[in-house]
């Protein structure tokens, strides 16, 4: 099938994939735009399991302060190299999860810096409010309400202000294929004026 440039750089300018990516998605989907960037997203998830597992040395510190100067945040967002680090769209990605952090209030990287205790109260709470219920029940229920909870408090389980069927993991997974690198939030903090630390 021939692949006109304009439908490429339909794709191109939707994805951020390569020129001959693209060109090669739309050869396999017979030309159907929505198909092949199933077939880019599919492949870019699979890139970035790959390198998930690699060092990220480099990266950047970022500071967002709200207009109105009462909320502030800092992050450490790290990649491989610092030619990712200067990146446009890497600059771009990190500036999306200081505004991230400054709208949905999360507080904490991932699941895995939870402390136990929180994560013990949160279910001792959740247990308490369904007593009474079946064993069986009571368990699944306190692990939704559980994975509710991540998705609270975790900013990488936290839906994206600027797009909510996505989330920040989802986010990072396109990076890591659009840059082929990987990259990891290291740590946050956010301010609010009156707010104890």
């Amino acid at each position: 099938m021939d692949i006109s440039a304009d439908i490429v750089k339909q794709l191109r300018d939707k994805t951020n994939a390569g020129m001959m990516d693209c060109k090669k998605a739309l050869q396999e989907a017979n030309g159907d735009v929505e198909k092949a960037t199933d077939l880019l997203r599919k492949r870019g998830l699979a890139i970035a399991a790959k390198k998930s597992s690699r060092a990220t040395k480099e990266g950047v510190i970022a500071a967002y302060i709200h207009s109105n100067n009462k909320v502030g945040v800092l992050i450490e967002v790290c990649c491989e190299s610092d030619f990712v680090a200067k990146n446009a769209d890497f600059q771009a990605f990190v500036k999306d999860l200081t505004l991230q952090i400054a709208s949905a209030m999360p507080r904490y990287v991932s699941r895995e810096q939870v402390p136990a205790d929180v994560i013990a109260r949160e279910k001792e709470i959740y247990r308490e409010q369904v007593k009474g219920k079946p064993a069986n029940i009571v368990d699944k229920i306190v692990d939704g309400k559980l994975e509710k909870f991540y998705q609270e408090v975790c900013l990488v389980d936290q839906l994206f202000v600027k797009d909510d069927k996505r989330t920040i993991n989802d986010l990072i997974k396109e990076k890591i294929a659009q840059l082929g690198e990987n990259i990891a939030i290291r740590r946050f903090v956010r301010y609010q004026v009156g707010e104890e630390v």
